[in-house]
């Protein structure tokens, strides 16, 4: 997958200017919105110099943004409800990411959310107690070392914001993914496991709202359709990486 560029534009708006400004890019903003080239936009407002605003356009890269949103129908009504303020643009530039990004800890991690190294250990204590006895899933897992469960539950500890405990004992990314190599799994195998982690969760009192389910089943997802492609007769072992960490999703804020 090629990594999103991100565009950064600086402008400098008079204050009494301001709100003609926002009320444009307000309408400009539809066409961001309606864009395929376009991931996610923000425009913010400096608290120390109120009359300095950043625009952030992530793109699905910087080809897609010059030569498609800029040659799409999208850009000319977009371009015409910005022009008065280009000449106000102080920077305008395209950026790549790098390695270094993370969360901050201002909010709790989905590992404390769901109530920690208890929590994944009673899950994955239920959750293979139901394997073992599927009629699917059992052949999978014949010959099930006994602290199976328990190093499930470090790796799932570790993926959803808790202490680096499996990394520190068994290994990283490339420890779990070997696990599966061989397997052979079908996918009628990853949607039982899939339906059957979602009952142990259930049945181990992990946290039932919808942003935390909707993030735990999104990491269920990915992971198993992992598992699947390594456990494959053309599965590569991958380069050394980190456990994956997984973090809240985004949510619309609707209230039950």
């Amino acid at each position: 997958m090629t990594a999103h560029t991100v565009e950064y534009i600086r402008y400098q708006i008079p204050e009494q200017r301001s709100a003609e400004f926002l009320a444009a890019y307000t309408r400009a903003a539809a066409r961001l919105a309606a864009a395929p080239q376009c991931v996610d936009y923000e425009l913010t407002r400096c608290e120390e110099d109120a009359e300095h605003y950043v625009l952030r356009i992530t793109w699905t890269s910087t080809r897609d943004h010059l030569e498609g949103f800029r040659t799409s129908e999208h850009f000319p009504p977009f371009l015409a409800e910005i022009r008065p303020y280009v000449e106000n643009i102080e920077e305008m530039r395209h950026y790549a990411p790098t390695p270094v990004h993370g969360t901050g800890s201002a909010g709790p991690s989905l590992y404390d959310w769901a109530g920690g190294a208890d929590a994944f250990a009673r899950l994955t204590e239920v959750f293979y107690d139901k394997v073992l006895k599927d009629d699917l899933l059992a052949p999978l897992f014949a010959g099930l070392a006994a602290e199976h469960a328990a190093h499930v539950a470090l790796w799932l500890g570790e993926v959803f914001g808790g202490p680096a405990r499996y990394s520190e004992t068994q290994g990283g990314h490339g420890h779990m993914v070997a696990k599966h190599f061989g397997k052979h799994i079908t996918e009628p195998q990853r949607r039982r496991w899939v339906n059957l982690v979602q009952d142990a969760a259930d049945e181990a009192g992990l946290p039932t709202d919808a942003e935390f389910r909707s993030a735990f089943l999104a990491y269920v997802e990915w992971g198993t359709r992992l598992a699947v492609y390594f456990s494959g007769p053309d599965a590569k072992p991958p380069a050394e990486q980190p456990v994956p960490k997984w973090n809240w999703g985004a949510a619309p804020p609707y209230q039950g």
